[in-house]
């Protein structure tokens, strides 16, 4: 592949990674870990990953267990996730963390599905805006150097082609996800 591609394309690779983690932390009936992963706990002084700081398992279907490697760690981490938009009450026995999930309504699954409908369209966005900058990038070079009015028009086809291949990969993942949440 063109070097000139390659960077457009890498970007929208990790508009689209990124789009898959954040489709990870929209629960779908399942417990998943997941759903911690932008929590950051005071651990000493510095924003940590609870699962730095706690072992955290899914023992049974709609259950994450959390358990701290340090005693005083387990009021932080429950003040945290009250404080959260996980909607989660976590009951705590002084040693481990329980945050069980209450089964999905039908509204709360519809409104599910809109959330990754709406992030899926972000992602698409991101991914037309990488497409206008490297027209842009392009059309320069036609202008400042010695690339052909051929190799532009070129290079802009390959990178229509990079991103209705990522619009896809797109659809894909976000029809997948609202499967998966709409499944009861």
């Amino acid at each position: 592949m063109n070097e000139k591609l390659k960077i457009y394309e890498e970007k929208m690779q990790k508009s689209f990674q990124n789009l898959l983690e954040e489709f990870g932390s929209i629960r779908a009936g399942r417990a998943n870990p997941h759903v911690l992963d932008k929590l950051k706990v005071d651990y000493y002084g510095t924003p940590t990953a609870i699962q730095q700081v706690a072992n955290v398992s899914v023992p049974e279907a709609r259950m994450i267990v959390i358990q701290p490697w340090e005693a005083s760690m387990v009021k932080a981490i429950e003040k945290l996730i009250l404080s959260s938009d996980l909607g989660i009450n976590p009951t705590n026995d002084g040693k481990a963390i329980r945050l069980v999930f209450p089964e999905l309504t039908e509204e709360r699954r519809k409104d599910l599905a809109k959330e990754v409908k709406k992030k899926s369209e972000n992602a698409k966005i991101a991914i037309r805006n990488i497409r206008r900058d490297a027209n842009d990038a392009f059309k320069k070079l036609g202008k400042n150097s010695d690339v052909s009015e051929d190799e532009v028009k070129e290079l802009e086809d390959e990178v229509q082609k990079l991103t209705d291949r990522f619009t896809k990969e797109v659809d894909k993942a976000a029809e997948e996800k609202s499967k998966e949440i709409l499944t009861v």
